[in-house]
Order: structure tokens, then C-alpha cells, then sequence
């Protein structure tokens, strides 16, 4: 059987990869971890990967703001790389400062005519917890419609933004926050306009989103494992999964 090639992303302050290879790997895929520099030297690895994934951290320590200088870099040296990723049939997914990076790198947008942007969260400080979040369409490759799926965030700017008048697409918003197990704070605990958690593109090959799937993809992982019947296989997993199914 087939196994899809696998790029993530590194750079300085991403501090995800591993967590995000072990992931791809457990789902089936062949996974290596390469560094921006490595890629923008040599742009054709990107024809060479059926997804290419920019995983969570804190990417140039996200000075100026999250995500922007590698999502900057990544349009000035490799937009046509990035795009070929999608057009050929392949998948590009950003998590947490992932999702920031792919934003800034304008490959995500809350609709054709309705730019976003990922703004500091309304409390105010960073939040690491556990969340509910839902796909309601069956447009974005990687989520299974009508599935939640329980999932860790940590971020300090995850707050979806969009311009005054401006209207989230439909089929752009790929997961909602939504009441879960959790009950723990709000059901939309960053503020993001219209509870949305992550956005898809036209294609729905793209997606970028907060919460972070490759920290639950082991039942030992669940905050309550030890006090309830929890599957072996986290919620994250099956987001790794439907990816790697979809390109056999």
C-alpha cells in the first residue's frame, strides 16, 4: 500500500515537529522533519511530498506577530511550491502557529473576498486547555462531517478575525468550537468570530487550525483515560488518517 511522503516544516521556535512526524507516521504516512532554510535551497522537495505541514510553536519567537516572518518567507521563496503542493492533488495542513504561518503566507482566508487574520485572544493572555470542535461540512479533505473531535489548544493568538462586514464562506469554515465533555470555560474561549477554530480553502486542501491533533493520538493522552472508557485511538489520529486514506 502506497504511503504518502510527508515534509514538516521546521524553523527556529517551531518546537512541534517531532510530535507532528510521530503522528503522520502512526497514520500511516512516510514523515521527515526539514528545516524552511533546506526547502527554500532546494524548492523542488516540495514536488517531491504529497503534504507538507507546518506544526506549532513559536516561529522566529513570532516577533512582529504570530507566524509572520515564516509565513513572509514562505511567499517571497516558495509560493509556487506551496501551490503546486495543492493543485497536484496534495494537502497542506498548519497547526496552531502552523495555521498563523499559512495565513500570513496567504493560502488561507475566510472567503474569496474576506481576508482574516489570527488576533490575540479576548481574555487577553495565553490559554492551554482542552476543546470541542466541530466539522458541519464535508468540504476539507483531512475532517469527517458531523465528527468532533476533542483536542488540546495552547496559543495566545488563535482569535479568528475578519474585516467589518466581511462574512466567513461557508464551506471556509472547516471546525467550529462546540460544547463537549470538557466543561471547562467557554465554548468559544478565544473570541473567534463565529466560534470558527480553522478554515479551509477553495479546494479544500489546505487546512490551517488552533486546536492541535497531534497531541492525542494515544489514549494515554485523554485528560480523563484513567476515569472512563476512552478509545485507544485520540481524535487527532483520525485527522492524520483521513489525510493519508485520501491519497492512496
Amino acid at each position: 500500500m502506497r504511503q504518502p511522503r510527508v515534509i514538516v516544516l521546521r524553523a527556529a521556535g517551531i518546537n512541534c515537529e517531532q510530535e507532528t512526524q510521530a503522528a503522520w507516521e502512526l497514520a500511516g504516512a512516510r514523515c521527515m522533519i526539514v528545516h524552511v532554510n533546506r526547502v527554500i535551497e532546494n524548492p523542488s522537495m516540495l514536488a517531491e511530498c504529497d503534504v507538507l505541514t507546518v506544526p506549532g510553536g513559536f516561529s522566529y519567537g513570532d516577533d512582529i506577530s504570530a507566524g509572520r516572518i515564516l509565513g513572509r518567507r514562505m511567499m517571497l521563496a516558495l509560493a509556487d511550491g506551496l501551490i503546486g503542493v495543492r493543485d497536484r492533488g496534495g494537502l497542506v495542513l498548519g497547526i496552531c502557529n502552523g495555521f498563523q504561518v499559512l495565513v500570513q503566507a496567504g493560502l488561507l482566508a475566510a472567503g474569496d473576498t474576506a481576508p482574516a487574520t489570527l488576533a490575540f485572544n479576548t481574555c487577553g493572555h495565553y490559554l492551554c486547555r482542552w476543546v470541542t470542535v466541530e466539522c458541519a461540512n464535508d468540504h476539507c479533505v483531512l475532517l469527517e462531517r458531523g465528527r468532533r473531535y476533542f483536542l488540546p489548544m495552547a496559543h495566545a493568538e488563535g482569535r479568528i478575525a475578519i474585516p467589518e462586514g466581511a462574512e466567513v464562506a461557508a464551506d471556509r469554515a472547516a471546525l467550529r468550537y462546540a460544547a463537549g465533555v470538557e466543561r471547562v470555560g467557554d465554548v468559544n474561549p478565544n473570541g473567534s468570530w463565529g466560534a470558527v477554530a480553522g478554515l479551509t480553502d477553495a479546494t479544500g486542501r489546505v487546512l490551517g487550525m488552533m486546536p492541535h491533533p497531534e497531541r492525542f493520538v494515544r489514549r494515554t493522552q485523554h485528560p480523563f483515560w484513567t476515569a472512563g472508557d476512552v478509545p485507544e485511538e485520540g481524535d487527532g489520529l483520525a485527522i492524520f488518517k483521513r489525510a493519508v486514506d485520501a491519497l492512496r
